[in-house]
């Protein structure tokens, strides 16, 4: 791998996780601007003026999330995609790594913009909404903005690692696992 590569590589692994980083300040500054507003609580009901300033901030860790997501999937490529269990088992630790990661990073997006989004809704309005307590989305959104980061990069490295993998570890790969197979 050229050195070129390699400080493009890096850049972009920086790049993803300073912008998810960021999505998860956000998001937690979000839940601190949502605590501000006025609130009537009784049992596990609440009454909140909605807050703007939350609504922007969550708003902004939910794009920034997903521009994250787009960066490493776009730029990690998918030129490994294993399409069969059989595929799985004879592809390298690169790829199967990629592939475990990239499962998690879209399962822990897919929770984590969930829960902003119902955070977001919930101070989308311009007047005070009662119902049930509806605490710490933007917090826990943030949070997982984080674990998101983690994924991203282990994603984006093991998938850029697989697409430079020498054949003899792959071919390698393949007979071990018909050795096992076999036992």
């Amino acid at each position: 791998m050229t050195i070129k590569r390699q400080t493009c590589n890096i850049f972009v692994c920086l790049m993803v996780v300073v912008i998810d980083i960021t999505a998860g300040i956000l998001g937690i500054e979000a839940e601190v601007a949502q605590s501000k507003v006025s609130l009537l609580k009784v049992w596990i009901f609440e009454c909140r003026y909605p807050s703007y300033e939350a609504f922007k901030l969550g708003l902004a860790a939910t794009a920034l999330l997903v521009l994250a997501h787009a960066i490493s999937n776009l730029l990690g490529g998918c030129g490994f995609c294993i399409r069969s269990k059989e595929e799985l088992h004879k592809s390298s630790s690169n790829k199967q790594l990629a592939f475990a990661s990239l499962i998690i990073q879209w399962i822990v997006l897919a929770i984590s913009f969930s829960i902003l989004i119902m955070g977001v809704l919930g101070n989308s309005r311009s007047r005070k909404t009662c119902g049930i307590s509806r605490e710490h989305y933007f917090s826990v959104g943030g949070i997982l903005c984080f674990i998101h980061a983690l994924f991203s990069l282990s994603y984006y490295i093991a998938a850029t690692a697989a697409a430079v993998a020498p054949p003899q570890e792959v071919e390698k790969n393949i007979k071990l696992t018909q050795q096992v197979g076999h036992a």
